[in-house]
């Protein structure tokens, strides 16, 4: 075969195909690049809004204490009253209390200080509040949750000399002052099975 026509001669069958298995090999390399950048950015999406929900959950539960009042509620019998903040192993919830400023545009019948209770439930951080501050057994809570994949609760309380106290009131305090009585400070901690441990310290009203 002379030069000019082996200039003119087209690939051979095998070029053809090492060159298809090179550009198959190149396209499954990018393919594989894509799906792991792809991955990483619904990671980072996820991550993202999950500590935007916890960032909102502790708003929430740092605007309740930043609230706290002095002002006792009725058992759900009506027999006696609870504490304004109430904290203890045998007590319904995790976190009881009353908080002002309980906005009321509507003008409605009722006050401005509202009932609320914080729980873990299985693995779920929830809030709960009354619309009335002196409930029955017949008045249900409006129930919000407000994170999952909680593994625990802690709340503990600075009191007036400077020492953490795990309940409230206090087992030493005792008269009318119990119902009252409002900590210095309050620190609202939850382990998360994701974030680890999340906590905000609230100075409150008291």
């Amino acid at each position: 075969m002379t030069p000019a026509r082996r200039r003119l001669a087209g690939f051979t069958l095998v070029e053809l195909l090492v060159a298809m298995a090179i550009v198959a090999i190149i396209g499954v390399m990018a393919l594989a690049g894509l799906s792991e950048v792809i991955n990483q950015q619904t990671i980072a999406r996820a991550r993202a809004e999950r500590w935007q929900a916890i960032q909102f959950a502790m708003r929430v539960i740092v605007q309740d204490i930043a609230q706290l009042q002095p002002r006792a509620t009725r058992e759900e019998l009506g027999e006696a009253y609870q504490p304004a903040l109430l904290a203890n192993p045998s007590a319904q919830f995790a976190l009881e209390f009353s908080r002002g400023g309980w906005a009321n545009p509507g003008g409605f019948p009722r006050g401005t200080v509202l009932r609320v209770a914080y729980d873990w439930e299985e693995d779920k951080l929830v809030r709960l509040h009354w619309p009335v501050m002196d409930r029955t057994l017949s008045t249900p809570p409006v129930r919000t949750e407000l994170l999952d994949r909680v593994e625990n609760v802690e709340v503990r309380f600075l009191d007036s000399s400077g020492e953490w106290q795990l309940d409230w009131p206090p087992l030493q305090m005792s008269g009318p002052q119990r119902l009252v009585a409002r900590p210095r400070a309050i620190e609202f901690a939850i382990e998360l099975e994701d974030f680890g441990r999340v906590f905000r310290l609230v100075e409150s009203s008291g």
